[in-house]
C-alpha cells in the first residue's frame, strides 16, 4: 500500500511529499524545507516512520520547491533527478531568491539523472508514471500511481485554480492542454496533491475547477 506524507514548508507554503509503502523505502519529492527547524521536522518524520529515503525527485524547479535540496540529497546521500527541460530553471534559482529576497546559501545540486515523459519511478513495492505536464514551468512532471489512483502533481492543478503562467516559460494554453490530456483523462477518484494548498480529485475540479470549464 503506497502512502503520501505532506509537510508544507517555506514563505510560500509549499508542500513536500513523501510517499512510501509497506516495504519503507520512500522517495521525496520537491523538498521546500529552508529553516533549521523545517530540515529537522522533514528528518524527524523521516526517522518516527522508520523510512529509507531512495530518490530525490523535483517536479520542477522553481525556488520554493528546490530549497531543501541540498539538505536531502546530503543527509540520505541521494543524487537529485528532474526533467531536463528544466535545468535552466534549477540553474536559476540563485538569482530567483535574490530576488524574491529569499535566503538559499545551500544551492542545489544539479541532477544527475534526467527523467522523460514515460518513465516509471519504482521504489519498494509502488510504481509511479512520469506525465509530461508543461505550461507552469517549461518540462514540469506529475507522478502518477496508477494503483492506488493518486498524482503528484506539482504545481499544475490547485484546488480550484492552476498553476500560474507568468514565469519565464509558463504558457496558459499548454497548461490547460497538459491538464486536459494527461490528468483529466484519470479516473474522477484520482486524488491531486499539489505543491500548494489541499489536496483535491479528478472528479471534483472536472466538474467545479472555473478553468476547465
Amino acid at each position: 500500500m503506497a502512502h503520501v506524507a505532506e509537510l508544507t514548508f517555506n514563505p510560500f507554503q509549499e508542500n513536500t511529499y513523501i510517499v512510501y509503502d509497506d516495504t519503507k523505502e520512500c522517495v521525496i519529492f520537491d523538498p521546500g524545507c529552508s529553516t533549521p527547524a523545517e530540515k529537522e521536522q522533514l528528518k524527524t518524520f523521516i526517522a518516527s516512520a522508520q523510512l529509507k529515503p531512495v530518490r530525490l525527485i523535483n517536479t520542477h524547479c522553481h525556488i520554493d520547491h528546490i530549497l531543501g535540496n541540498k539538505f536531502v540529497a546530503d543527509t540520505y546521500n541521494l543524487d537529485l533527478e528532474i526533467h531536463e527541460g528544466e535545468l535552466v530553471v534549477l540553474q536559476n534559482g540563485p538569482m530567483v531568491a535574490q530576488m524574491y529576497g529569499i535566503p538559499y546559501a545551500e544551492h542545489s545540486p544539479m541532477p544527475s539523472k534526467y527523467i522523460k515523459a514515460g518513465d516509471v519511478i519504482e521504489f519498494g513495492e509502488t510504481q509511479l508514471k512520469a506525465l509530461f505536464t508543461p505550461g507552469h514551468s517549461p518540462a514540469s512532471l506529475s507522478f502518477h500511481c496508477a494503483e492506488h489512483e493518486f498524482v503528484i502533481a506539482g504545481d499544475v492543478l490547485f484546488h480550484g485554480s492552476i498553476g500560474r503562467t507568468d514565469l519565464p516559460g509558463g504558457d496558459f494554453n499548454t497548461l490547460i492542454t497538459s491538464i486536459k490530456n494527461k490528468l483529466l483523462v484519470l479516473d474522477d477518484a484520482t486524488r491531486i496533491y499539489a505543491g500548494h494548498g489541499p489536496s483535491t480529485t479528478i472528479g471534483f475540479e472536472r466538474a467545479n475547477n472555473p478553468f476547465l470549464q
